[in-house]
Protein backbone atom coordinates (compact mmCIF):
# COMPACT_ATOMS: atom_id res chain seq x y z
CA UNK A 1 0.00 0.00 0.00
CA UNK A 2 0.89 3.35 -0.59
CA UNK A 3 1.38 5.65 2.46
CA UNK A 4 -0.09 9.12 2.45
CA UNK A 5 3.99 10.68 2.41
CA UNK A 6 4.69 8.27 -0.85
CA UNK A 7 1.89 9.66 -2.62
CA UNK A 8 2.62 13.22 -1.62
CA UNK A 9 6.50 12.22 -2.99
CA UNK A 10 4.92 10.72 -6.67
CA UNK A 11 2.82 13.80 -7.15
CA UNK A 12 5.41 16.36 -6.75
CA UNK A 13 7.81 14.31 -8.84
CA UNK A 14 8.18 14.49 -12.58
CA UNK A 15 6.16 12.27 -14.77
CA UNK A 16 9.59 9.96 -15.24
CA UNK A 17 10.56 9.79 -11.56
CA UNK A 18 7.25 9.18 -10.43
CA UNK A 19 7.17 5.91 -13.14
CA UNK A 20 10.24 4.86 -11.43
CA UNK A 21 9.05 6.21 -7.61
CA UNK A 22 5.39 3.74 -8.96
CA UNK A 23 6.98 0.65 -9.99
CA UNK A 24 9.87 0.39 -7.34
CA UNK A 25 7.11 -0.08 -5.12
CA UNK A 26 5.23 -2.54 -6.89
CA UNK A 27 7.74 -3.77 -9.33
CA UNK A 28 6.45 -7.14 -11.85
CA UNK A 29 2.65 -5.72 -10.35
CA UNK A 30 2.72 -2.38 -12.39
CA UNK A 31 0.51 -2.80 -15.76
CA UNK A 32 -0.09 -0.22 -18.31
CA UNK A 33 -3.03 0.06 -20.55
CA UNK A 34 -2.53 1.67 -23.87
CA UNK A 35 -4.81 2.76 -26.59
CA UNK A 36 -2.09 3.84 -28.70
CA UNK A 37 -4.10 7.64 -28.43
CA UNK A 38 -0.81 10.38 -28.27
CA UNK A 39 -1.12 10.13 -24.27
CA UNK A 40 -0.65 6.81 -24.30
CA UNK A 41 2.46 7.09 -26.51
CA UNK A 42 4.17 9.28 -24.27
CA UNK A 43 3.91 6.62 -21.40
CA UNK A 44 5.25 4.35 -23.97
CA UNK A 45 8.05 6.21 -24.69
CA UNK A 46 8.60 6.67 -20.89
CA UNK A 47 8.69 3.42 -19.66
CA UNK A 48 10.38 1.65 -22.46
CA UNK A 49 13.15 4.13 -23.14
CA UNK A 50 14.38 3.07 -19.67
CA UNK A 51 13.23 -0.57 -19.06
CA UNK A 52 10.61 -0.07 -16.41
CA UNK A 53 9.09 -3.55 -15.03
CA UNK A 54 6.05 -2.53 -16.16
CA UNK A 55 3.74 -4.76 -18.35
CA UNK A 56 1.78 -3.15 -21.64
CA UNK A 57 -1.21 -4.35 -23.02
CA UNK A 58 -3.89 -3.00 -25.52
CA UNK A 59 -7.11 -4.06 -26.11
CA UNK A 60 -8.36 -5.22 -29.57
CA UNK A 61 -12.11 -4.77 -29.86
CA UNK A 62 -11.95 -6.78 -33.02
CA UNK A 63 -13.59 -2.74 -34.78
CA UNK A 64 -10.56 -0.64 -34.70
CA UNK A 65 -9.06 1.29 -37.25
CA UNK A 66 -6.07 -0.22 -40.03
CA UNK A 67 -3.86 2.65 -38.41
CA UNK A 68 -3.99 1.43 -35.19
CA UNK A 69 -2.49 -1.95 -36.05
CA UNK A 70 0.04 -0.22 -38.32
CA UNK A 71 1.32 2.19 -35.09
CA UNK A 72 0.65 -1.14 -33.11
CA UNK A 73 3.93 -3.01 -34.97
CA UNK A 74 5.85 0.36 -35.11
CA UNK A 75 5.45 1.20 -31.30
CA UNK A 76 7.18 -2.32 -30.68
CA UNK A 77 9.70 -2.11 -33.76
CA UNK A 78 10.64 1.25 -32.33
CA UNK A 79 10.75 0.11 -28.44
CA UNK A 80 12.01 -3.38 -28.97
CA UNK A 81 8.76 -4.54 -26.76
CA UNK A 82 5.89 -6.76 -27.65
CA UNK A 83 2.45 -5.09 -26.22
CA UNK A 84 0.32 -7.75 -25.01
CA UNK A 85 -3.16 -7.66 -27.13
CA UNK A 86 -6.29 -8.78 -25.42
CA UNK A 87 -9.38 -9.77 -27.19
CA UNK A 88 -13.11 -9.64 -26.49
CA UNK A 89 -14.46 -13.74 -26.20
CA UNK A 90 -15.79 -14.64 -29.43
CA UNK A 91 -19.02 -16.55 -27.69
CA UNK A 92 -19.63 -12.61 -26.34
CA UNK A 93 -19.61 -11.19 -29.32
CA UNK A 94 -21.51 -13.47 -31.32
CA UNK A 95 -24.34 -13.50 -29.00
CA UNK A 96 -24.38 -9.51 -29.03
CA UNK A 97 -24.62 -9.45 -32.83
CA UNK A 98 -26.70 -12.14 -33.01
CA UNK A 99 -29.25 -10.47 -30.71
CA UNK A 100 -28.60 -6.72 -31.71
CA UNK A 101 -27.36 -7.13 -34.97
CA UNK A 102 -23.27 -6.45 -36.06
CA UNK A 103 -24.21 -2.10 -35.63
CA UNK A 104 -26.58 -2.45 -32.98
CA UNK A 105 -24.65 0.05 -30.61
CA UNK A 106 -26.15 2.31 -33.21
CA UNK A 107 -29.90 1.63 -31.98
CA UNK A 108 -29.35 2.52 -28.17
CA UNK A 109 -27.01 4.06 -25.69
CA UNK A 110 -27.79 0.95 -23.40
CA UNK A 111 -26.83 -1.18 -26.70
CA UNK A 112 -23.41 0.56 -26.90
CA UNK A 113 -22.60 0.08 -23.73
CA UNK A 114 -23.36 -3.31 -23.99
CA UNK A 115 -20.95 -3.73 -26.72
CA UNK A 116 -18.10 -1.19 -25.06
CA UNK A 117 -18.65 -4.26 -21.91
CA UNK A 118 -18.49 -7.21 -24.20
CA UNK A 119 -15.21 -5.55 -26.41
CA UNK A 120 -13.19 -3.44 -23.42
CA UNK A 121 -14.47 -3.96 -19.99
CA UNK A 122 -14.30 -7.69 -19.70
CA UNK A 123 -11.02 -8.04 -21.65
CA UNK A 124 -9.86 -5.04 -18.98
CA UNK A 125 -10.44 -6.94 -16.49
CA UNK A 126 -8.59 -10.36 -17.30
CA UNK A 127 -5.58 -7.77 -18.46
CA UNK A 128 -5.85 -6.46 -14.63
CA UNK A 129 -5.63 -9.78 -13.29
CA UNK A 130 -2.71 -10.11 -10.36
CA UNK A 131 -1.69 -6.48 -10.71
CA UNK A 132 -1.41 -3.99 -8.24
CA UNK A 133 -1.10 -0.62 -9.99
CA UNK A 134 -2.95 -0.06 -13.26
CA UNK A 135 -1.07 3.04 -15.40
CA UNK A 136 -3.49 5.53 -17.50
CA UNK A 137 -3.17 8.26 -19.73
CA UNK A 138 -5.92 9.86 -19.01
CA UNK A 139 -5.84 13.60 -18.80
CA UNK A 140 -7.78 15.76 -16.84
CA UNK A 141 -8.78 18.14 -19.53
CA UNK A 142 -9.93 15.40 -22.25
CA UNK A 143 -13.41 15.75 -20.21
CA UNK A 144 -15.87 16.64 -17.34
CA UNK A 145 -15.87 13.38 -16.06
CA UNK A 146 -11.83 13.22 -15.88
CA UNK A 147 -11.23 16.64 -14.42
CA UNK A 148 -11.68 15.68 -10.85
CA UNK A 149 -9.58 12.45 -11.01
CA UNK A 150 -6.25 12.18 -8.53
CA UNK A 151 -3.25 11.20 -9.98
CA UNK A 152 -3.22 7.98 -7.78
CA UNK A 153 -6.52 6.67 -6.46
CA UNK A 154 -7.64 3.42 -5.55
CA UNK A 155 -10.05 1.69 -8.04
CA UNK A 156 -11.79 -0.61 -4.99
CA UNK A 157 -13.71 -2.59 -7.81
CA UNK A 158 -10.90 -3.79 -9.12
CA UNK A 159 -8.41 -3.78 -5.98
CA UNK A 160 -5.55 -1.58 -7.08
CA UNK A 161 -4.30 1.53 -7.94
CA UNK A 162 -5.11 4.16 -10.55
CA UNK A 163 -2.21 6.08 -11.65
CA UNK A 164 -2.89 8.84 -13.79
CA UNK A 165 0.74 10.24 -14.73
CA UNK A 166 -0.19 12.68 -17.51
CA UNK A 167 -3.36 13.83 -15.15
CA UNK A 168 -2.22 17.15 -14.95
CA UNK A 169 -0.46 17.67 -18.54
CA UNK A 170 -2.06 20.21 -20.88
CA UNK A 171 -2.47 19.00 -24.69
CA UNK A 172 0.23 21.31 -25.60
CA UNK A 173 2.67 20.09 -23.16
CA UNK A 174 1.93 16.45 -24.65
CA UNK A 175 2.33 17.83 -28.22
CA UNK A 176 5.87 18.93 -27.11
CA UNK A 177 6.94 16.00 -25.77
CA UNK A 178 5.70 13.74 -29.13
CA UNK A 179 7.77 16.74 -31.02
CA UNK A 180 11.15 16.51 -28.64
CA UNK A 181 11.09 12.92 -28.42
CA UNK A 182 10.06 11.94 -32.02
CA UNK A 183 7.41 9.84 -30.36
CA UNK A 184 5.23 7.93 -33.37
CA UNK A 185 1.44 8.21 -32.86
CA UNK A 186 -1.54 7.46 -35.15
CA UNK A 187 -1.55 9.94 -38.42
CA UNK A 188 -5.29 10.07 -37.68
CA UNK A 189 -4.85 12.72 -34.86
CA UNK A 190 -3.42 14.78 -37.59
CA UNK A 191 -6.93 14.60 -39.63
CA UNK A 192 -9.51 15.77 -36.52
CA UNK A 193 -9.44 12.49 -34.84
CA UNK A 194 -8.75 13.75 -31.37
CA UNK A 195 -9.94 10.88 -29.42
CA UNK A 196 -9.38 7.46 -31.26
CA UNK A 197 -11.53 4.40 -30.39
CA UNK A 198 -13.74 1.71 -32.41
CA UNK A 199 -14.04 2.81 -36.50
CA UNK A 200 -17.85 2.66 -36.50
CA UNK A 201 -17.92 5.03 -33.44
CA UNK A 202 -15.47 7.88 -34.00
CA UNK A 203 -15.47 10.72 -36.38
CA UNK A 204 -13.33 13.46 -36.76
CA UNK A 205 -14.08 16.34 -34.58
CA UNK A 206 -14.31 19.87 -36.08
CA UNK A 207 -12.50 23.40 -34.85
CA UNK A 208 -13.89 24.12 -31.85
CA UNK A 209 -15.92 21.22 -30.48
CA UNK A 210 -15.17 19.29 -27.40
CA UNK A 211 -12.38 16.95 -28.33
CA UNK A 212 -14.44 14.04 -26.45
CA UNK A 213 -17.51 15.25 -29.57
CA UNK A 214 -16.06 12.82 -32.04
CA UNK A 215 -16.46 9.42 -30.02
CA UNK A 216 -19.94 8.03 -30.30
CA UNK A 217 -20.72 10.87 -32.19
CA UNK A 218 -24.86 9.88 -32.18
CA UNK A 219 -25.83 10.46 -28.44
CA UNK A 220 -26.24 12.73 -26.21
CA UNK A 221 -23.81 11.14 -22.89
CA UNK A 222 -21.10 11.28 -20.70
CA UNK A 223 -18.90 9.50 -23.65
CA UNK A 224 -17.45 7.05 -21.67
CA UNK A 225 -17.18 3.11 -22.43
CA UNK A 226 -16.93 1.97 -18.78
CA UNK A 227 -13.37 1.75 -18.78
CA UNK A 228 -12.55 4.56 -16.40
CA UNK A 229 -15.88 4.72 -14.95
CA UNK A 230 -17.02 2.64 -11.32
CA UNK A 231 -18.92 -0.40 -11.90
Amino acid sequence: MFTEEQIQEIENASTADALKLVTAQFPEETVFSTSLGQEDQVLTEMIASVKLPVRIFTLDTGRLFYEHYDLLEKTNARYKINIDVYFPEAPDVEAYVKANGVNGFYESVENRKACCFIRKVKPLNRALTGAKVWITGLRSEQSDNRKDMKMIEWDADRGLYKFNPLIHWSYDEMMDYIRQKNVPYNPLHDKGFISIGCAPCTRAIEPGEDPRAGRWWWEVSHKECGLHVHQ
